[in-house]
């Protein structure tokens, strides 16, 4: 799918130029995941605990990325192709995190646990004031956000998704992680590794639009590169150091 969006201008087609870039950005973003989710796969399946842990981090952020595919992209010849990874992501991650769950975690090295923490927490308010900041101005004054114009959508879905669940799921995992709670310790490095594959995604687009003079994104696209590099180097320490 992502390799018919990068390659075929027939998929994108209906998209304004703005939105077409994001989202062969988010299809340089899945190839990337796409590796991640075979080879940590791979060895979860080999009885790795941990590599488990990025493998349901890479499920969480191909949900997120094809139900965007599947809601907010014209109907094209992938419909079906969306729907379908949408479909078998969602139920691997049904029928898997049950038992995964049952495994007890510990961290006993609490620095590295308050580092991945405090930065899962940190990005969750840095989108959450961004998205807002956005927002509430255009609901004050009764105009459409300028990024949805840009795009060309009625709602942009990514505001609706990182506001009802991914954000409050980063400060509430944040949370429950510093207090040592159990869903804490175990939400941290999936989120994580969703944190650094979404946020590698966002940068490629970003490029992209800088490439095809799309807007100006030298300001975010450092700001993104930096969420990428903290939630990279907590995500190492924190799995390095669970048991």
């Amino acid at each position: 799918a992502s390799l018919f969006g990068l390659f075929d201008p027939s998929i994108y087609g209906k998209e304004t130029e703005n939105w077409a870039t994001q989202a062969k950005g988010q299809d340089i973003g899945n190839l990337l995941a796409i590796v991640v989710l075979i080879v940590s796969g791979y060895l979860f399946r080999k009885g790795s605990f941990k590599a488990g842990f990025l493998w349901l981090g890479t499920l969480w952020y191909l949900i997120y990325a094809y139900v965007v595919y599947a809601m907010a992209v014209h109907f094209n010849a992938l419909f079906l192709v969306y729907v379908a990874v949408l479909g078998l992501c969602s139920y691997a991650v049904i029928l898997t995190i049950s038992d995964m769950k049952r495994q007890v975690i510990e961290c006993r090295d609490l620095p590295a646990l308050r580092f991945a923490s405090y930065v899962i927490i940190g990005i969750g308010i840095l989108f959450g004031m961004l998205w807002l900041s956005e927002i509430i101005p255009a609901l004050l004054t009764g105009k459409v956000p300028q990024s949805l114009q840009d795009a060309g959508l009625w709602v942009n879905p990514i505001h609706v998704i990182d506001l009802a669940i991914v954000l409050p799921g980063f400060i509430i995992t944040g949370y429950f992680a510093l207090k040592g709670k159990v869903r804490g310790l175990f939400f941290l490095a999936p989120w994580l590794t969703f944190s650094v594959l979404m946020g590698l995604s966002i940068v490629a687009a970003m490029i992209m639009m800088t490439i095809q003079g799309v807007g100006s994104t030298l300001a975010p696209m450092i700001m993104v590169s930096l969420v990428v590099l903290f939630s990279f180097v907590a995500l190492w320490r924190y799995t390095n150091k669970i048991t």
